[in-house]
């Protein structure tokens, strides 16, 4: 028997009980909510007949109010009427919504009719005759209102005696309830004891009789435990990562071959020296010594990401790129008795990402070049027919004009060139981009492109709207996705770009941001399937075949999130409504992230 049994068994001993007992205790619930129902149901019978008295006493109240006034004819005899008037038509509204069958609510309704009924017919004309000093004694007359009167009551003394013996009824069944629970209670009480009794005898005792088996398990897993000791230190020496085990205080315990290669130090070396000499990685962006990785793993959560794309300086001071993570070594108290530091060289992958994003960069240059070329050699064909005119037999007049429209050809051609400049001018810092210039900049750009493609662009930006970063790469970002929102239109379609600031706390893409701008790139395309949406951001994942490099959007969020921004698309597929949205949110003063990822 191994402890995985032993567990198995003591789960059960804890796990049937409370099963059965919860099984129990669901029986007993139900059973009380079976007495709480009629418990609520007696409540409802009893509410129904204190209404009903009271309907039954403010007649009585009205009788014998008009009674009074007939006797005396004084009107202060009419106020326990009036009174009783007034309340009577709230009471039979009451009486009728409280009752949950239509035969006690049609019963409200007759008895309130025949009371109106009767204050038309009786009440009323009689107290006009005695206010008129008319004679009210006719025993037909008074006849007549008692006969009313006392239907009244017979009516309301009938529901309240249906409510009677309906309440009876209802109390009866919540005694035989209570009666039931009780004995179910008392059974359920002998049952389960008898069965947790029995259960827990049986497992017990076969949890003993695996107690007295766990020696002989517990030498031949000592030898086990040796064996996959050796096992363990033969994977650790052969995985291409670096490791290196440390005690609580930072001491360097052990390191396997990777780890020797990439610090330079021999294992015999690093024994027992501080973990900040042997493994010394400096911030990439500050260069600034990163913190000693015993204190921020007992700062942070178990498995830390500690530096990414950090600087290994190695014993012979050569230096290169590494990722770092790190974990607690815990004793079974769970106090920390030792980290362990996984790293690798990312130095190749760092510069094949470098390379792939220069790539992405020559391909967005060589698809503008053809365009380029058209937008100069237009305005430079101009400027030599001009010229040839000008030479010509032209007057006066006529070559000033032809000259003012060869300085604007030139001009055309000089801010073209400017615009394509600072496509790919990069700046060491972050520096203060109008969003109107440079996404106008990109139109000019892609100007014959949009012409060549039918495609009509039509821009909703506000001037003066300024944010910081690096204009170079935002240019390629809004060049990408300009291109996509064209390719994807069609011929005869409309993008709509529209650039708008954002107040501090609104959320974009799911997150709530700081102040700054978020540009919207609206097309009139067939959309993005749903089963591609989700690798949309992937590296080398295209949806255009041979003429993508599946780099565009993998580049450019990393440029966005470069830049503390975030971008997103949303897509409609439907063949009526469709059409993709890109928005890209830009922050006016952003905290500029190092690498791209």
């Amino acid at each position: 028997m191994n402890f995985s049994k032993f567990d198995q068994i003591l789960r059960r001993v804890f796990l049937v009980p409370l099963l059965v007992i919860l099984l129990s205790a669901g029986a007993l619930g139900w059973q009380l909510r079976q007495a709480y129902r009629t418990v609520a149901e007696l409540q409802e019978t009893d509410q129904s007949m204190a209404e009903t008295l009271l309907i039954e006493r403010l007649i009585v109240d009205q009788e014998t109010g008009l009674r009074g006034f007939q006797t005396t004819g004084n009107s202060l005899f009419l106020q326990p009427y009036q009174a009783a008037d007034q309340q009577l038509s709230t009471e039979f509204d009451r009486a009728r919504t409280s009752a949950h069958d239509r035969a006690r609510e049609s019963a409200i309704t007759e008895v309130e009719n025949l009371h109106d009924t009767w204050e038309q017919a009786f009440v009323q004309p009689l107290i006009v005759s005695i206010r008129a000093g008319a004679t009210t004694s006719d025993l037909d007359l008074n006849l007549i209102g008692k006969r009313q009167v006392d239907e009244m009551r017979q009516r309301l003394q009938a529901l309240i005696a249906a409510k009677e013996r309906q309440r009876n009824d209802d109390l009866e069944r919540w005694r035989r309830q209570t009666h039931f629970m009780t004995l179910a209670l008392l059974l359920f009480a002998l049952v389960i004891g008898l069965t947790i009794g029995l259960y827990s005898r049986r497992q017990l005792q076969a949890v003993s009789n695996a107690f007295r088996q766990s020696t002989n398990i517990l030498r031949v897993r000592a030898e086990q435990t040796f064996r996959s000791e050796q096992k363990l230190r033969t994977t650790l020496q052969s995985i291409a990562d670096g490791v290196i085990t440390c005690d609580a205080e930072g001491r360097v315990d052990t390191m396997n071959d990777v780890a020797q290669q990439l610090t330079g130090w021999t294992a015999a070396e690093a024994h027992d020296q501080p973990i900040g000499q042997v493994f010394h990685v400096l911030d990439s962006t500050t260069l600034e010594p990163v913190e000693n990785p015993v204190t921020r793993v007992q700062q942070l959560d178990p498995v830390t990401q500690l530096v990414k794309h950090g600087i290994l300086i190695r014993k012979d001071r050569q230096e290169i790129l590494v990722d770092e993570s790190a974990a607690p070594i815990r004793d079974k108290q769970g106090k920390i008795i030792g980290i362990v530091l996984v790293f690798r060289d990312v130095t190749i992958a760092i510069k094949s990402q470098e390379a792939l994003l220069a790539n992405e960069k020559l391909a967005v240059a060589g698809r503008l070049a053809a365009t380029i070329a058209h937008e100069i050699h237009n305005p430079l064909d101009s400027v030599s027919n001009l010229l040839f005119l000008m030479d010509g037999e032209s007057t006066p007049e006529e070559s000033a004009q032809f000259l003012q429209l060869a300085k604007l050809e030139i001009a055309r051609v000089t801010q073209i060139s400017r615009a394509m400049l600072s496509l790919y001018r990069e700046a060491k810092v972050p520096i203060a981009i109008d969003l109107k210039e440079m996404l106008e900049s990109i139109l000019l750009l892609m100007d014959r492109r949009f012409v060549s493609l039918g495609v009509t662009v039509e821009p909703d930006l506000i001037p003066g709207l300024v944010i910081y970063g690096f204009p170079a790469e935002l240019r390629q970002v809004f060049t990408n996705l300009l291109t996509n929102a064209a390719e994807a239109s069609g011929a005869d379609t409309v993008i709509r770009l529209r650039c708008v600031p954002c107040s501090a706390g609104v959320t974009v893409g799911g997150l709530r941001h700081e102040a700054g701008a978020v540009v919207t790139i609206t097309d009139q395309g067939p959309g993005i399937a749903e089963e591609i949406r989700g690798s949309l951001f992937q590296p080398f994942h295209t949806t255009k075949g041979e003429r993508g490099t599946g780099l565009g959007l993998w580049v450019s969020r990393g440029i966005v999130n470069k830049h503390g921004g975030t971008i997103e698309l949303d897509s409609n597929y439907d063949s009526v409504d469709h059409g993709t949205v890109a928005r890209v949110f830009l922050a006016i003063h952003p905290v500029i992230h190092a690498g791209v990822s």
